[in-house]
């Protein structure tokens, strides 16, 4: 049982679209994300997410919709639900997922990261 400094283990990684997973629990992986731009239109079939912005604001577009989180901020997206993050400047999000869950969902391509680093 340690604490972990979001902020320290933000800086040890630049790249964008490539979660670090933090932490576990009860099945679940907690991961750290950088992302700029936008990512692609994807969904995890039984997986629902957490996005939390630890800084910055991105937006998070759906079918009908899109919804911006900032600073401080989550959102939930649930399972079956098809959506795109969208970022026009780096943002560092927080995600709370189960550990099975791929960043691309049932859509495998070159953004696809199947086997995370810890950090």
């Amino acid at each position: 049982m340690e604490k972990i400094n979001l902020a320290e283990k933000f800086s040890l990684f630049s790249e964008h679209w490539n979660p670090k997973i933090v932490a576990e629990l009860n099945g679940q992986y907690v991961k750290l994300v950088k992302f700029k731009g936008p990512f692609i239109w994807h969904n995890h079939e039984n997986e629902d997410e957490l996005f939390y912005v630890v800084k910055g604001s991105f937006d998070m577009e759906f079918l009908d919709k899109t919804v911006t989180i900032s600073e401080g901020e989550f959102i939930i997206v649930h399972h079956g639900v098809e959506h795109r993050p969208n970022a026009k400047e780096e943002v560092e999000v927080m995600l709370f997922e189960p550990a099975a869950t791929l960043n691309t969902g049932k859509t495998e391509n070159e953004r696809t990261v199947k086997n995370p680093q810890h950090l």
